[in-house]
């Protein structure tokens, strides 16, 4: 009985793709185990874009999913622990009982005994094999772990190419990005280097923090390729040449039972330094405005475009929600449902700034729309549908593809700036004040945008105005 749980036992721990035990078992979301080299293989000769497949029952995943498998693998480690093998001898050995020759190898002792041992009481029902045979096996599983060592290295090196790509492209990126910091504070006078200095180091340390991440997966690759490499050797060594069975043996143990090598991934550090991709003059400017003569832009709307419960004023920069519903004609520019209205300028490359003053008010509608928007009946404010925009009505959002992405809870900033970077597809949010920028869009502009407002719905006597400073 104790026999045939242990047969079942082991049966269970064996991979159904190797036919060994499990070595780092992972487990499906089916619900079977196999070797993580196991599954790994398999799917990378009979993946592809019709999904992956469970070898067992077929089932068909999207991606390459798997846990680990903590649980099967103890339990290998276990079974192997109560098999540990027997101290090696050396094939050309006497047998020290009987003085014969030890040419046969006892699987059930692990141990090598001569033809006069195999008959005896302590071996008569013993699983024995040849040397050759046992030799030829542990050959066999070598050479599959030669497979498992191959396939490990050429991951590191995928790993290397990544990480040392990504170390490059933020190298470059940060050197342009230094280019124009030192092309914009170059423009202000000496007091105003300091400033300069300041975004300099900043961006250094982003550099070397995230060439220092990258760094250390590199050695961490290097160190595991350089392991592989000389497991390679050592089989290479053992199969291509005649050596003893004590070092076949050790290095056999060596190899086999060594830890798995652990999953390395290439760094996931963003390339992207956002924080700088902002106007850095006008940032500056706000700290020392008596220095810096670069100024936002003077807006104004246009009537045409607004709502006809808005009233604009004050010169075309004031906007606000009116008690009476003026009788304007439905132009084919003019906003019918939503309440809101466009500037006269339209952009379409370059970098551009302005300022909207939104005191006092609990609810509006800040951002850029495309020149061929929908401005008739219900107005969707998405991306897909031409509008990027900020928005104030409990609390601030930001109005994104699936819906309103929350920016923060509260808000009592007398000033809101908009910063368009059309070639670069992007459209940044700031407190006027503080310049701390609020939300990023980072997108692709296939039209001319203008800047639109809303004061919201039900709310008279409360507006809108852009900033104008020169």
């Amino acid at each position: 009985m104790a026999a045939a749980s242990g047969d079942a036992l082991r049966k269970e721990l064996t991979c159904v793709i190797c036919l060994d035990y499990f070595k780092d078992a992972v487990i499906l979301k089916c619900g079977h185990n196999f070797c993580h080299f196991c599954i790994s293989m398999h799917w990378d000769e009979n993946g592809g874009d019709y999904g992956y497949q469970c070898p067992q029952c077929r089932t068909v995943f999207n991606k390459r999913t798997f846990t680990k498998n903590y649980l099967v693998q103890n339990l290998v480690e276990c079974l192997d622990s109560g098999q540990s093998p027997a101290k090696p001898q050396k094939a050309d050995a006497k047998c020290d009982q009987h003085g014969k020759e030890l040419k046969l190898y006892c699987q059930t002792d692990r141990s090598l005994i001569c033809v006069v041992c195999r008959e005896s009481r302590s071996h008569r029902h013993h699983e024995v094999s040849s040397v050759s045979e046992v030799v030829g096996d542990m050959k066999g599983e070598l050479k599959r772990r030669l497979m498992e060592l191959r396939w490990q290295k050429s991951q590191c090196l995928q790993v290397l190419s990544a990480d040392q790509r990504s170390k490059n492209d933020i190298k470059v990126k940060t050197q342009r990005l230094k280019d124009k910091i030192q092309s914009d504070v170059g423009v202000l006078v000496q007091f105003l280097l300091d400033e300069r200095d300041s975004f300099l180091d900043h961006l250094d340390a982003d550099e070397v923090a995230a060439v220092a991440a990258l760094e250390d997966n590199l050695k961490e690759a290097e160190a595991e390729v350089a392991a592989a490499t000389q497991s390679i050797a050592e089989i290479h060594n053992h199969i291509n040449t005649k050596t003893s069975f004590e070092s076949l043996a050790e290095t056999f143990n060596e190899v086999v039972h060594s830890k798995p090598f652990p999953d390395l991934e290439p760094v996931n550090y963003p390339t992207e330094f956002t924080d700088f991709s902002g106007p850095f003059q006008l940032i500056m400017w706000k700290k020392m405005m008596h220095v810096l003569h670069t100024m936002p832009q003077n807006l104004t709307l246009d009537p045409n475009t607004a709502h006809p419960n808005l009233t604009i004023s004050d010169f075309d920069t004031k906007v606000e929600e009116a008690l009476v519903r003026n009788q304007e004609p439905d132009l084919p520019e003019r906003f019918t449902r939503f309440c809101g209205v466009l500037a006269t300028a339209q952009y379409c490359s370059g970098q551009h700034y302005w300022e909207v003053d939104v005191r006092d008010k609990g609810v509006w509608y800040l951002g850029v729309t495309t020149e061929g928007s929908n401005r008739k009946g219900f107005v969707t404010l998405t991306p897909s549908a031409g509008y990027w925009s900020l928005c104030l009505q409990d609390r601030l959002y930001a109005n994104g593809e699936d819906g309103r992405i929350p920016v923060a809870d509260y808000w009592n900033s007398p000033r809101v700036g908009v910063y368009l970077d059309y070639d670069n597809g992007r459209l940044s949010f700031y407190d006027a004040v503080t310049m701390k920028k609020l939300f990023l869009f980072d997108t692709c502009f296939d039209q001319p945008v203008c800047p639109f407002f809303s004061p919201g719905k039900y709310d008279p006597n409360s507006r809108l105005q852009i900033c104008h400073y020169y």
